[in-house]
C-alpha cells in the first residue's frame, strides 16, 4: 500500500471581489495549486465598485468605451476557455457588499462551508447571471450551501463584518494594491489574473524565503 504524500503548507493573501471576473479567473488557477500544497488563503475582500446600486446596473455605466470592454470581454473569454469555463455574457454588474460581509462572517463562523460558498457566489453571478446584490438570492444561495440562516442575518446586521471590509481597504492601500485579483506571496505582491504557472513560481520561491 502506498503512503499518502504530505502536501506542503503554503500560505497565501488574496484580495478579490466577487463581482470582478478577473478574481473569478485567478480563483480557479489558484485552486490548482491544491494538487501540490496544502493551501491556507487569507481571502481579503476588497469591494471594487461601493458606488454600484444592488439592484445592478448595465455594465454600459461603468464608462468603458465600446473598443476597450470589446478586448477587456475578449481576453476574459480566453482566460475562461483557458480554465475550462464558460461565462454568461455580462449584460449588468451589482454591489457586492453584501456578499462579501457574508463571506467573511462564514469564513470566521462556519468554516466547513465557507469554500461552497466561496465558489458559488463567483459561479452564480459569472456563469448564471444571478444578482449577487439581491438578499434574497444571497439567502438562497448560502441555504444552498448550508449556511445557518442565522448567520446570514448577522452577517448584515453586525457592523463587525463593515468593519472588516473596512480595515481590508486600508490594508491595501498601505500595500499600495489598487486592483483585483492581487497575491501576496510571503513579502512578493502580484497583481491581475495571472497564469497558473506563474502562481505556481510563487509559491515555490516564496517556500524558498527562510522563515522569521
Amino acid at each position: 500500500m502506498s503512503e499518502e504524500r504530505t502536501k506542503t503548507l503554503l500560505n497565501v493573501t488574496v484580495y478579490s471581489d466577487y463581482i470582478c471576473p478577473f478574481c473569478y479567473i485567478g480563483y480557479l488557477r489558484l485552486r490548482q495549486l491544491e494538487d501540490d500544497y496544502d493551501l491556507d488563503i487569507d481571502w481579503r475582500f476588497l469591494e471594487i465598485h461601493p458606488d454600484n446600486p444592488p439592484e445592478g446596473k448595465p455594465v454600459a455605466e461603468l464608462g468603458y468605451s465600446p473598443r476597450h470592454w470589446g478586448m477587456l470581454m475578449a481576453n476574459l473569454a480566453r482566460m475562461a476557455e483557458e480554465e475550462g469555463v464558460t461565462l454568461a455574457e455580462r449584460t449588468f454588474t451589482t454591489n457586492s457588499r453584501l456578499a462579501l460581509q457574508l463571506a467573511q462572517a462564514v469564513r470566521e463562523h462556519q468554516q466547513a462551508v465557507f469554500e461552497p460558498l466561496n465558489r458559488e457566489l463567483y459561479e452564480a453571478y459569472f456563469l448564471r447571471q444571478e444578482n449577487i446584490g439581491d438578499p434574497e438570492v444571497l439567502r438562497a444561495l448560502a441555504d444552498k450551501c448550508g449556511v445557518e440562516p442565522e448567520l446570514v442575518e448577522a452577517a448584515w446586521r453586525d457592523s463587525r463584518y463593515e468593519e472588516v471590509l473596512d480595515a481590508n481597504q486600508q490594508s491595501a492601500a498601505r500595500m499600495r494594491i489598487t486592483g483585483t485579483p492581487t497575491y501576496v506571496f510571503a513579502d512578493q505582491v502580484y497583481s491581475g489574473a495571472i497564469p497558473a504557472q506563474m502562481l505556481r513560481e510563487a509559491a515555490a520561491h516564496s517556500l524558498e524565503k527562510p522563515q522569521p
